[in-house]
Order: C-alpha cells, then structure tokens, then sequence
C-alpha cells in the first residue's frame, strides 16, 4: 500500500461535488487528491505522512475568485488607505498623514472613499485642500469608477470650467462649471495620466502582497478582470509572468485581457498575440474583459429605461453602453470563435442584455465552443433576462457583497432606479431556480476579497451583524450549500480550473480548513468563521498564527 504524503481526519469534509456528498476524512499524495472517505482514510497514514485532525472543523476546497483585481489591490495596500471608514475627518486626516510621511512624493495617491460620506456621494477639491494645498492629490473612490482630485490635480491637468466631458464619462461641476473635484468613469483619466507610472518591481511586489492576503482567506485561484491600460491605471500583465516564470506565483490565475472600448475588432489579433506570450505555468490569460457599462450610483450603468432623479421624475438619462450593442455582437462572435472567453462588466438591466444578446449572436454562428462566457455584477438584470443564462451557457458571475442593505444603496441607488426595478437587483435565487451556473468573487479592492463574507451576504442577504429587518429581497437568498459551491467549483469552473474548485480522487489538492463547520451554527455567524490553513496542490501555503 502506498502511504498518503497528508492526511485529514475527523471531518467534515464539503466536497462541492455535483452531489454534495460529505466525507470526514481525505488524503493527498503530491500534489493531487488520492482519497475521500471516512475511517478507512486512516489506512493511508505512514511514518511519514502529515496527519491533520479536523476535529469537526470544516475541509473545503480552495475559494476561487472570478472577478479581483489583484496587484491593483495588492499596491493599493501601500498607498493612502481610506477604505475602513466612511468618516470624512477620517478621510482628512489619512491624507494629511500619509502626506507628511511621504514628503518625497510628487503625487499623493490612494484610494477607498465612499460615496455614502458625502452629501449627493459628492466630496469636494477644496476638503482635500485643506489638509494638502500645494502638492497634487488624486484618490480612487471605492467602487474605482471615479476619482476625488485636489484644486492643485486639476490645475496640472488643465481641467477647468471649459474643458468638456469626455464620451466615456463625466465631469462633476460647481454651479459656475468649475471642476468641483470629483471626475467620473473616462474622465478620470484627464488626471490620472499625469500621475507617476508604477515601476515593475512597483507591480510585483503588488502581486506578491495581494497573493499572501489572498491566500490567508483561503483563496488559491482566481481571475484577475483588468489586463491593460485602463484610465491611466498601469497594465499588471508583467507581474503575473514574472511571478509565473520565478515559481512566486503560488496560486492558479486566469487573466482577462482588457478589450479598449476607443478601438474595435482591429485589436483582436493583438490579443491572440498577448494570449501567446503571457501565458506560462499557473498564468493563463484565456478571457477578454469587455466593459459594457458604469454604476449606478453615478448613473453610469446602462438601464432599460431612464434614472429618476431626486423628486421620483424621469430624467433623460439610462446610462451608458461603452461599446455599441450592434459591433459586440461581432466582437464576441469573432472572440468567440477564437475560443477566448469573454469576461463582461453587466452592471445595469440593458447591459445585462447587451451582453446576452452577444452570447447568443455567437452561439448561433459558432455554434458550443465551451468558452464559458461570463456576466459579472448583475446589479439589474430585468425578469424578462432570468431565463436566458441557462440555454446560453451565460455564467452568472456573482459580487454578493454589494446584495445588502447599506447607505450606499440605500440613498444613492434605489431612489433614483424607482420600486420596481429595485427589485430586480442582485437577483441570485431566480438565476439558481431558472438554472443558471453561479461563480463568485469580490472586485477587490473594491469591496473586501473575504469569501467567508460574501458568502454571508449570498445567504443571509444583510451585511454581518445587521438586525433581521433589514434583510434585502429575502426572496433572493442562497442556501450556505449553493454559495460555497458557487465560491469554489462555480469560480473554478469559470476560471477554467477544472481539475480544482471540488474534493475527489484525482483532482488538485487545493484545500481550506475553516476553523469551524458553518453548517452547524446559525446562518447569521458565517462570516465569523475564518481560515486557519490553506493548501495550493498540497502545499501549505497559509496558516493563522
């Protein structure tokens, strides 16, 4: 008999299999799984082998993230932090601190604000100010859709009362025109292409930061959504393939090739070429990440029918479409067919259907290829849309985080969408019941990378620890079993991963060992679970303490 290199007993073991059998024991041997079972487990213990009592602590496969920006996240680590509070002082003294500790940089640069802090989510230059007059300051909001500028930012930039909107976004204004400080969508870029480029070393080290938090919530693969140039953001490619190629890279990444909505079908055959030369060990960048549309709280997101405003009227404003419905057609058909995946950002209902719309364009031409195309946010996705993921093969990509009431979707959202289409939101229990595949992930740094949070959310659709009658759509819940299994084969699945994200024989020993069962406690302590070790192929790559 040929003893297992490590062993785990005294389950539970969750095992994300098409039937969700539950085990007590398994054992690896290298890098794969070599067994699931009970008691005859221990027939595979040797002199040599790592044994790990569970000791009713929960195994699960690793998390997968589907929708993360890692070394974004991971530099932003190293900058002016302001995403653990909404308070404005806070906000103010951050920025003046990490100022006066940095008073070699040109620019002052970070992220996190949110826009439930401010009147209208609307900060303004003068705040910023006053804390930092004389050098330029530019701060990424928390959703990274638009950026908060000091006077001295706008004055580099040459952006004042004159200087239009650019097509892509907008220009937030005081009542003379003024540039007030806050830039949306595109318009960021008119200030962040004057901010100092990251170095390569600047991106690894990003990287290998983010890896090592992600690896701590148990995460061992993930899709990085933004492989380019993006609003002056630098392209993180060069980090993922030198971590690739020096063995850092210790988890399994697919990246998603960003689609620039200025170009068109021109630049495909720059993509196959990237395609070819990224790609190397556990770097795999298989997906192109086409941006359909904005947010809502900046009414940027593409909807069916126009935003109300302030009163409940009407405007004349439904959002916008990045990239016209008519050519994404082509382009997913002629991705398709090239057997990339295409990674949407679907935020607002007509997005939604955008992108379904382009899914079914290239079915029908190229008929299953297999490429699981994927619909990430899915904010407002009509009724009409539900039924169509499933016949599609359209992958829900689902950020459960944002499902939940919290002042940001409270006062900047549903005012201005209106009753019913507040109700189409985050609808993850209609998509499960019309049989659409469900993946997960977190948008970080947008929101927290922590799966064990989302997965809170999914069930019990309330941030944790807030009273029961807050619960937001409670008819739109998943079941603990469903968001796990969204959070690890689902993410897999769509990650192409598909020798991981379950615990059978055979498969990669990517595995987590939670420092409880969930299932045996109240649906409302999910997210006080944590993560005590995490596996990459058998190796441990993570333990607390």
């Amino acid at each position: 008999m040929t003893h297992a290199d490590l062993v785990f007993t005294g389950g539970p073991v969750f095992t994300a299999d098409a039937a969700r059998t539950r085990a007590t024991g398994l054992a690896v041997t290298g890098e794969r799984i070599t067994a699931v079972g009970h008691h005859e487990i221990r027939e595979l213990i040797g002199p040599r082998t790592e044994v790990v009592d569970l000791k009713g602590r929960l195994l699960v496969p690793g998390f997968q993230d589907a929708h993360v920006h890692a070394v974004f996240g991971g530099m932003e680590l190293g900058e002016c932090d302001l995403s653990d509070t909404i308070g404005v002082a806070d906000y103010l003294e951050r920025i003046r601190a990490f100022a006066e500790a940095h008073p070699e940089r040109e620019w002052i640069t970070g992220s996190g604000w949110s826009m439930e802090s401010f009147e209208g989510g609307l900060p303004s230059r003068q705040l910023i100010d006053s804390v930092v007059p004389d050098r330029p300051v530019y701060l990424v909001n928390r959703d990274h859709h638009g950026a908060w500028a000091n006077t001295r930012a706008l004055e580099l930039a040459g952006v004042t009362a004159d200087t239009p909107d650019p097509a892509d976004g907008r220009i937030e204004r005081e009542a003379d025109g003024t540039p007030n400080g806050v830039l949306q969508e595109g318009a960021t870029a008119l200030v962040a292409r004057l901010v100092p480029p990251s170095t390569a070393a600047d991106r690894l080290a990003g990287l290998l930061r983010a890896q090592e938090l992600l690896h701590s919530l148990g995460i061992t693969g993930w899709q990085d959504a933004l492989l380019g140039v993006f609003n002056g953001q630098p392209d993180p490619s060069d980090a993922y393939l030198a971590a690739a190629r020096s063995g850092e890279l210790t988890a399994r990444v697919t990246g998603a090739l960003w689609w620039d909505r200025e170009r068109g079908a021109e630049q495909i055959a720059e993509l196959v070429q990237r395609r070819a030369e990224l790609t190397h060990g556990r770097f795999r960048p298989w997906s192109v990440k086409i941006m359909q549309d904005g947010i809502a709280e900046n009414f940027t997101a593409a909807m069916t029918t126009p935003y109300l405003d302030g009163c409940g009227c009407a405007t004349a404003n439904s959002g916008l479409s990045f990239v016209d419905p008519e050519a994404l057609r082509e382009y997913v058909t002629r991705l398709d067919a090239l057997d990339f995946q295409v990674h949407f950002h679907a935020l607002g209902d007509r997005a939604v259907r955008e992108a379904l719309d382009a899914v079914e364009a290239a079915l029908a031409a190229n008929g299953q290829r297999g490429n699981r195309h994927h619909l990430a946010h899915l904010q407002v996705v009509h009724p009409q849309d539900i039924g169509r993921f499933a016949p599609l093969g359209a992958i829900a990509n689902l950020q459960p985080l944002w499902a939940a009431h919290e002042p940001q979707m409270d006062e900047l959202t549903i005012p201005f969408l209106g009753a019913e289409r507040a109700g189409w939101q985050y609808p993850f229990g209609d998509l499960l019941r019309a049989g659409a595949t469900l993946a997960a992930g977190s948008d970080w740094p947008v929101s927290s990378p922590d799966p064990l949070a989302g997965i809170h959310v999914a069930v019990n659709r309330m941030e944790p620890g807030t009273e029961d009658d807050r619960v937001f759509l409670p008819e739109q819940r998943l079941d603990l079993g469903t968001a796990l299994a969204a959070y690890t084969a689902g993410s897999a699945h769509v990650n192409g991963c598909e020798e991981a994200g379950s615990l059978q024989e055979g498969l990669l020993a990517d595995l987590v060992v939670l420092d409880r069962d969930p299932f045996a406690h109240p649906a409302a302590e999910i997210a006080q679970a944590r993560v005590e070790r995490t596996y990459v192929g058998g190796k441990q790559v993570f333990q607390a303490g």
